[in-house]
């Protein structure tokens, strides 16, 4: 008796096989690729996102507007690491006297009445691992602008610069030409133009170049 064998694959499933390996073999490369550039996107990094705040704050109306120095609320900037963020009865001393009903405000007020602190949300973030001091920047003649952008013109804040390690090494390696005049560090509306001093006559007057501002620990501890 003839036994009939039948293949258990046709032909055609080495072409599926071989395209399935290819396939497996591209996603294995390709979503790794992906979640690399989503990372080191803006989109990933947050920037030119406005961050949700318990009150929306604009930087645009106070200080553009206002004229408000970044000293009033942030008070810690040139003595400590950290800026500082202004307290209730920060705001309040204004809005004690105008907008009193304004609802946008009612956090604001209810955290006076409440003595509790409100929670602003970190727009410029760093990692723990990453040590910042403020104040040294600001002594060495680096102004706001150079890493929070042009906070002035805008309405919400969001984040503006990358903040990468390449972001920080190519200042460190450079900073002339990130250095202002001690009048201006603060000066929201400063350009360097013909007049300003030059980054060598910074670097000079501030004595950067006795150290290596690249080394590992300087911004690691």
């Amino acid at each position: 008796m003839e036994l009939l064998l039948t293949a258990a694959f046709t032909p055609r499933a080495n072409l599926f096989v071989r395209a399935a390996l290819v396939a497996l073999a591209a996603t294995a490369v390709i979503f790794p690729s992906m979640l690399w550039l989503w990372q080191v996107s803006d989109y990933g990094r947050n920037m030119r996102a406005p961050i949700a705040q318990p009150a929306p704050f604009s930087h645009e109306h106070h200080v553009s507007g206002l004229g408000l120095d970044c000293r009033y609320c942030h008070n810690s900037v040139e003595t400590a690491a950290t800026a500082g963020m202004p307290t209730t009865y920060v705001c309040m001393t204004c809005h004690s006297q105008i907008w009193t009903d304004a609802e946008i405000l009612a956090p604001v007020r209810q955290s006076l009445a409440n003595d509790k602190p409100l929670e602003w949300r970190r727009v410029t973030d760093l990692p723990d691992y990453v040590y910042f001091d403020h104040s040294v920047h600001i002594a060495k003649g680096v102004g706001c602008a150079s890493c929070h952008g042009d906070v002035a013109r805008m309405p919400l804040t969001w984040k503006a610069r990358t903040l990468t390690m390449q972001f920080c090494l190519d200042c460190h390696r450079n900073p002339g030409p990130n250095l202002r005049p001690k009048e201006a560090v603060f000066d929201t509306g400063w350009r360097r133009g013909s007049d300003a001093p030059a980054p060598q006559a910074l670097l000079a007057q501030y004595q950067l170049g006795g150290r290596d501002l690249a080394e590992c620990s300087i911004c690691h501890r």
